[in-house]
């Protein structure tokens, strides 16, 4: 494994030289149902898992706008294990929003983890002898079948009777994962069902979620960099949505290669020399562009504001993210509707393209109309009730 002195700029160099081999391996990947050893084994060989975690830690410590490259090369190359990929990196920093001793416990050995998480506080706890007595299921295990902890997420009461939800941090022989993941898109996440059964849970595995979701979590009080006080759901929704322009991006390359190549029936020439492809070449490109831009300047508004960020600048980042993933869909819809029935055989990448974007766009942090919804909410000075934000 390479050294944690590694640049930035090293680890983005090495995002993408995986690129071409996560395109290689996601055949594989989506008959198994799961990434293939050979994928995770390469990604843990190039550092990948250590960016987010901190120095001290043997980790990289590297903020959101190496994240945010490292993301877009490895979605050019699959969305299925470049999804998998982006949420374990920022899964490990959730991890380092813990109490302090299981951050020294966790990575006293290791300088990443591997752990799906949940955001959905599905499962049900109470409080038990210095700890936490824990059950439940929870759905979109991503990462799961390659897993050494599990995050998983329950509502309990505080003191004073009040909802108190809260993040556990489980190891992986105390989870039974069931094979419920039968899906069209991203089969290759491999993301089952997680369920735990009467475990208890020591105090120092959990933590509540809302100083979290607003960058005031432990991990800013114990790790000094910025990274550490950033909202949560800014950086989850990044790992969530780099996939899918990453796949675009990697479409159009394909589409303005495919319009030279192809040979239209009738004698009609190449498709390449048709206007109507001309056109619909040149909307996708500018749509794609478009898409990025966006992307990196909420990003960049992101790193720049961390935890002093507004209800409102969290709810324009939520939009803009779906944003970027609807428009990331709509480019690859209109490629695959330009390329002919060939495009849609299973060895041609656009159809996984296709159904892969498809289905990471049904994820609840791309609900657009929601997302507008709520932006347009707060910008008329409304409350934004209990939004996921």
């Amino acid at each position: 494994m390479a050294g944690a002195t590694d640049s930035g700029e090293e680890l983005i160099e090495r995002a993408r030289a995986l690129a071409p081999l996560l395109a290689a391996e996601a055949a594989e990947s989506e008959r198994l149902r799961q990434p293939t050893d050979t994928a995770i084994r390469a990604l843990e060989e190039a550092g990948l898992f250590e960016l987010m975690v901190p120095r001290r830690f043997g980790g990289r410590e590297l903020d959101l706008d190496t994240f945010l490259e490292v993301g877009l090369a490895l979605g050019e190359g699959d969305a299925s294990l470049a999804w998998v990929t982006t949420f374990y990196i920022e899964h490990c920093w959730i991890l380092c929003q813990f109490p302090e001793a299981f951050q020294k416990e966790l990575f006293a050995d290791r300088s990443y983890v591997l752990a799906p998480g949940s955001i959905t506080p599905s499962g049900k706890g109470k409080r038990e002898g210095g700890g936490y007595r824990l059950s439940g299921r929870w759905a979109w295990g991503t990462g799961v079948m390659h897993a050494d902890w599990v995050i998983v997420g329950a509502v309990l009461a505080d003191a004073d009777g009040n909802p108190d939800p809260r993040f556990f941090a489980v190891p992986i022989g105390q989870v039974e994962v069931e094979d419920t993941w039968y899906v069209d898109g991203m089969v290759g996440t491999g993301s089952n069902d997680m369920l735990v059964e009467d475990v208890w849970v020591p105090e120092e595995r959990s933590m509540p979620i809302l100083p979290v979701s607003a960058g005031r979590g432990p991990g800013a009080e114990i790790h000094d960099g910025p990274l550490y006080r950033t909202p949560m759901l800014p950086i989850l929704a990044l790992a969530a949505t780099m996939p899918a322009l990453g796949q675009a991006r990697a479409a159009l390359a394909r589409f303005r290669t495919r319009l030279g190549e192809r040979v239209l029936f009738g004698g009609a020439g190449r498709q390449a020399e048709q206007a109507a492809a001309q056109i619909r070449l040149a909307r996708v490109e500018l749509g794609v562009r478009q898409a990025e831009l966006l992307l990196r300047d909420t990003v960049a508004q992101v790193m720049e504001r961390r935890d002093a960020a507004t209800v409102e600048d969290r709810a324009r980042w939520a939009a803009s993210y779906a944003t970027v993933v609807d428009q990331s869909k709509r480019a690859i819809r209109s490629i695959a509707d330009a390329s002919g029935a060939s495009a849609h055989r299973l060895d041609d990448p656009l159809q996984r393209a296709l159904r892969d974007v498809h289905t990471m766009s049904s994820h609840v942090v791309f609900d657009l109309d929601a997302r507008l919804e709520l932006y347009g909410r707060v910008r008329l000075g409304l409350e934004p009730g209990l939004a996921l934000l």
